[in-house]
C-alpha cells in the first residue's frame, strides 16, 4: 500500500530524514579532520587509527541485517527515531572516553545507531512518495550527507580550537538526540504492511542475496564507492599532508572542496535526473561513466606528483555520485515487501567495504613502509593506492562484462 504525501508534510517527512543524514555524514567524515588530535592524544599509529575510525563502518555494517527486519517490522520512524538515540549516547561516550579502546567502543556505538538514517527514509519514501520520484529523493538525501561532509570539514577544524574534539562530540550528540525525538513526534506512521514472523523475515534475505543482479552492482559499489567514502572520511587528509605536503589547515581546505564539490554533485545530479532519464540515461549507465571516472581520478591520484594533486579529489568525488543512486536502483527491483532488507542488504555490502578500506589501507600502508626498496611517507601511501586502483579495475570490468539484468527484465 501506497500512501502518496504532498505539501509541508511531504517536506516535513523529508527533512527530518535529510537532518539524521547530514549527522550521520557528519560524524562518517569527521575522523580526517580531528585525527591529528587522535593521534596526538592517544600516541596512534596509522594501523591504529584505521581501525578506530573503522569502528564505525564495522559496527554499522554489522546492523545492516537485523536493520532490514526492523524496518520491515517495525517502520522507518520508530526504528530510525531509537537508533538515533543510540548514536547520541555513542557520541557522548566518545566524549568522554579516555583510552583507545573506549574511543573504539564508542565509536562502535555510534555507527549502530546511524546505521538505519539512510536506509529508513529510502524505504519510507518507497511508501509515501511516487516511484518516479525515487532517484531524485535518493540523489537528495545524498546531497544532505554530502552537506554533513562538508561540515564535518572547515567548520569542524573551526571549532576544534575553541571546544576541542570533545566538544564537538557532545554537540552531535545533542543535535542527534533532538532529531531523534522530531522523528519519533513529528512524523506520521507508515503504511501498514502484513506482519511475517521474524524466521520469515530473515529467510527473505536468502532472496536478495542470491540475486545476481544484486551482486552485479553490489561488487564494483563495495570496490570503487565504498573506497572513496573511506578514504575521504580518514585516509584523504593523511593523504593531503603526508604525500600531497599540505599543512592540517590546508588539509581541511582541500576537504572543505572536495566535499562542496560532492555536495554540488549531488544537487546537480537531483534537478537533472528526470530529464536524463527520459533522454536514456539510466542509472546502470551513470554507473559506468561515474566508474570509468573515478578510475582516471584514482589513478592520477596515485602517480602524480605535485602541490595542485588535491584538485584530482574532485573528480573523483564527482564520479561518485553514479554509485550512489544504484542502491536505490537495484534494491527497487524487488518486491515491496522486501525493500528494508534489500536497501540494508545493500548497505551491509557497501559498509564492509568501507570498514576493510579504512583498517587495510592503514596496514597496508604501515606493511610497505617496512619494505626496504619502497620505504615510509609518501612511496607507502602511494604503493597502497596502487593496490586499491588495481583492485576497482578489476570490479569495474566485473560489472560491464556480466550481462545478467533483474529479474523482472530481459537480461
Amino acid at each position: 500500500m501506497t500512501t502518496i504525501l504532498t505539501g509541508a508534510l511531504a517536506v516535513r517527512v523529508f527533512l527530518s530524514f535529510a537532518s539524521g543524514f547530514f549527522l550521520s555524514y557528519v560524524l562518517r567524515t569527521i575522523s580526517a579532520v580531528i585525527a591529528p588530535a587522535l593521534t596526538a592524544d592517544f600516541g596512534l599509529t596509522n594501523a591504529q587509527l584505521g581501525a578506530l575510525a573503522s569502528a564505525y563502518f564495522l559496527s554499522f555494517a554489522l546492523a545492516q541485517l537485523p536493520l532490514g527486519v526492523w524496518l520491515d517490522r517495525f517502520g522507518s520512524r520508530r526504528t530510525n527515531a531509537a537508533l538515533l538515540a543510540i548514536g547520541a549516547l555513542g557520541c557522548l561516550a566518545f566524549a568522554l572516553a579516555t583510552s583507545a579502546w573506549m574511543l573504539w567502543l564508542s565509536r562502535a556505538l555510534i555507527g549502530i545507531g546511524v546505521s538505519g538514517a539512510l536506509m529508513a527514509a529510502f524505504r519510507a519514501f518507497r511508501f509515501w512518495y511516487a516511484p518516479e520520484r525515487q532517484q531524485q529523493l535518493a540523489a537528495w538525501m545524498m546531497l544532505a550527507g554530502s552537506l554533513g561532509a562538508l561540515t564535518a570539514t572547515l567548520p569542524v577544524h573551526g571549532l576544534l580550537p575553541i571546544v576541542g574534539w570533545r566538544g564537538v562530540f557532545m554537540l552531535m550528540a545533542v543535535l542527534l538526540a533532538v532529531v531523534s525525538v522530531a522523528i519519533w513526534f513529528l512524523l506520521p506512521h507508515e503504511p501498514t504492511q502484513p506482519v511475517q514472523s521474524l524466521s520469515s523475515q530473515w529467510v527473505g534475505y536468502f532472496d536478495v542475496l542470491g540475486d545476481r543482479y544484486f551482486w552485479r552492482y553490489a561488487i564494483p559499489a563495495m570496490v570503487l564507492y565504498s573506497s572513496f567514502v573511506a578514504f575521504l572520511g580518514l585516509w584523504a587528509g593523511p593523504w593531503f599532508i603526508n604525500v600531497v605536503g599540505l599543512d592540517a589547515a590546508a588539509a581541511a581546505q582541500a576537504l572543505f572542496v572536495v566535499s562542496l564539490a560532492l555536495m554540488l554533485a549531488y544537487l546537480l545530479l537531483g534537478a537533472v535526473l528526470p530529464a536524463l532519464g527520459r533522454r536514456g540515461w539510466t542509472v546502470p549507465r551513470l554507473a559506468v561513466w561515474g566508474g570509468l571516472v573515478m578510475l582516471i581520478s584514482l589513478a592520477s591520484i596515485t602517480v602524480v606528483e605535485a602541490s595542485w594533486a588535491w584538485w584530482l579529489w574532485v573528480p573523483l568525488a564527482i564520479g561518485s555520485t553514479a554509485f550512489m543512486i544504484i542502491q536505490s536502483h537495484v534494491s527497487l527491483t524487488f518486491p515491496p515487501a522486501l525493500t528494508g532488507r534489500a536497501f540494508s542488504a545493500l548497505n551491509l555490502v557497501l559498509f564492509a567495504g568501507m570498514f576493510l578500506t579504512q583498517w587495510l589501507f592503514g596496514v597496508v600502508i604501515d606493511l610497505m613502509a617496512a619494505i626496504e626498496s619502497i620505504g615510509s611517507g609518501p612511496p607507502a601511501f602511494r604503493a597502497a593506492m596502487l593496490l586499491w586502483v588495481v583492485m576497482q579495475v578489476l570490479a569495474y570490468l566485473l560489472m560491464i562484462a556480466w550481462r545478467v539484468g533483474p529479474r523482472a527484465q530481459t537480461a
